[in-house]
C-alpha cells in the first residue's frame, strides 16, 4: 500500500530534529558562534590599509628641516617612530621584526637642502610583507613634500619645484621585488600545520569512544602523560612530511629563499607541530563526538588565519585584535618562519616569539592531562 505525503509525519521529524539540536549544545553554539566571529573579525579587525606601523628613526642632522620631515611622517599616521637609534641597532630591530621601517636623514641635511643639492633621505622597508609596507612606500614623496612646504617658503620656494628638494631612496629589504609568494608560502605552512595537526588529534579520544575501544584504553595501566605522548608522537612525522612538501614546492615553483639556519627552523617547526597536536588532544577530551571535535578545530582555525598576519597585515589590526592574535600560536610561528627564511634571523633575534610557543605548549599539555584525568573518573 502506497503511503501518501503527510505533513504530520514531516512535523514529527522536524520536532525530533529540533529536540536533537537542543541536546547537542556544542553544535548549536558553533552554528551561532562562527557567524558572529566572522562578522566581528571581518568588520572590525581586518584592515588592508595598515597605519601606525613601528619605525626606527636615524636623524643625523637634528635640524628644523629634519624635524619637519619626521613630523610629516607622524602626521600621515603611516609610521609610528618607536625609537631614535643608530644604523646597526635599527638593522637588528628590523631583522627581529620589531620595526617595519627605518627612516634615515643624513648629516648636513638642512645645509645641503638650502644649497639646492637635493640631499638623500633613505627609507628602508621590511618588504617580507609587501602589503604592510606598500602604503607608506607609495606615499613617501607626498609626505616629505608636505612636510617641507612650510620650511621652503620665501627665498627657498624655488627648491620645491620639480623634481623636488629631496632625493628619496627606498630600499625594500628581504624581498626587493615585492614577490607576494615570499610572504604567503611561509605563512601557508603555518595554516596547513594548524589545520591538519589539530584535526588529527582532535578526533583521537572521540574516535576511541565512538568505536567502543575507549574502555580498553582506560583499562590500560598508562598515565595521562603516556597516553597523550602515544597519541601525539606518530603525527609529528606527518608534520615533517608536510613541511618538506610545502618547502620543496615553494622552492621549485616560486624560488622561495631560505637564508637562515635549517636547524633552528627544524626546532621551531617541531615545537609548533607539538603545540597544535596538544591543542587537538585537548579538544578531544572536551568533545563527545568526532563532529564536535572538528567543529572546535574550525572555531580555532578561523582566528588563526585572520588574526595571525597570514592574510592581512598584523600591525594594521586594532589593538584588541592584536592582543588576541598574540595569544595564538600561528602568529608567532609565522613571524619566526618568515624571519628565518627571508631575513636569516637567529635565536637571539627571535626570542620574543620563541618563548610564547614554549609557554603555550606547557599550558596546553597541563590542561590536556587534567581533562584526561577527569575522563578517567
Amino acid at each position: 500500500m502506497t503511503k501518501r505525503f503527510s505533513l504530520s509525519r514531516i512535523a514529527a521529524i522536524l520536532i525530533k530534529e529540533f529536540i536533537q539540536m537542543r541536546r547537542d549544545r556544542m553544535t548549536f553554539a558553533m552554528m551561532i558562534g562562527i557567524p558572529i566571529m566572522q562578522l566581528i573579525l571581518f568588520s572590525f579587525a581586518i584592515n588592508s590599509d595598515p597605519r601606525h606601523l613601528p619605525a626606527a628613526l636615524i636623524d643625523r642632522d637634528h635640524s628644523a628641516m629634519s624635524r619637519a620631515v619626521v613630523m610629516a611622517f607622524k602626521n600621515s599616521t603611516f609610521l609610528e617612530f618607536k625609537t631614535a637609534t643608530d644604523g646597526p641597532t635599527a638593522q637588528e630591530k628590523m631583522r627581529a621584526g620589531a620595526v617595519n621601517f627605518i627612516l634615515e636623514i643624513p648629516e648636513h641635511f638642512a645645509r645641503d637642502l638650502a644649497a639646492g643639492k637635493r640631499p638623500q633621505v633613505l627609507l628602508m622597508a621590511d618588504a617580507s610583507d609587501p602589503a604592510a609596507t606598500s602604503g607608506a612606500v607609495g606615499a613617501i614623496n607626498t609626505i616629505i613634500a608636505s612636510g617641507l612646504r612650510r620650511e621652503l617658503a620665501g627665498p627657498l620656494s624655488s627648491l620645491a619645484a620639480s623634481p623636488g628638494p629631496v632625493d628619496i631612496v627606498v630600499q625594500r629589504r628581504y624581498n626587493p621585488a615585492g614577490v607576494t609568494q615570499y610572504n604567503i608560502v611561509p605563512g601557508l605552512l603555518g595554516v596547513i600545520l594548524t589545520m591538519t595537526m589539530t584535526l588529527m588529534t582532535a578526533v583521537a579520544l572521540t574516535r576511541e569512544t565512538e568505536r567502543g575501544t575507549m574502555e580498553n584504553l582506560l583499562a590500560m595501566p598508562a598515565l595521562p602523560l603516556e597516553v597523550m605522548t602515544g597519541k601525539v608522537a606518530p603525527y609529528v612525522l606527518i608534520g615533517y612530511i608536510q613541511i618538506a612538501v610545502v618547502l620543496g614546492a615553494g622552492h621549485i615553483l616560486f624560488d622561495i629563499p631560505f637564508a637562515g639556519s635549517k636547524g633552528f627552523f627544524f626546532a621551531i617547526s617541531t615545537l609548533y607541530i607539538v603545540v597544535n597536536l596538544l591543542i587537538g588532544f585537548l579538544f578531544s577530551t572536551v568533545a563527545r563526538t568526532q563532529l564536535q571535535a572538528m567543529q572546535m578545530m574550525v572555531f580555532l582555525l578561523l582566528p588563526q588565519i585572520l588574526l595571525s598576519g597570514f592574510m592581512f597585515p598584523f600591525r594594521g589590526m586594532p589593538h584588541w585584535a592584536q592582543v588576541i592574535g598574540e595569544a595564538l600560536p600561528a602568529t608567532h610561528f609565522m613571524r619566526l618562519v618568515r624571519a628565518i627564511m627571508l631575513k636569516g634571523a637567529g635565536p637571539t633575534d627571535l626570542y620574543p616569539d620563541v618563548w610564547p610557543l614554549w609557554l603555550m605548549t606547557l599550558v596546553v599539555s597541563v590542561l590536556a592531562m587534567l581533562r584526561y584525568r577527569r575522563t578517567l573518573d
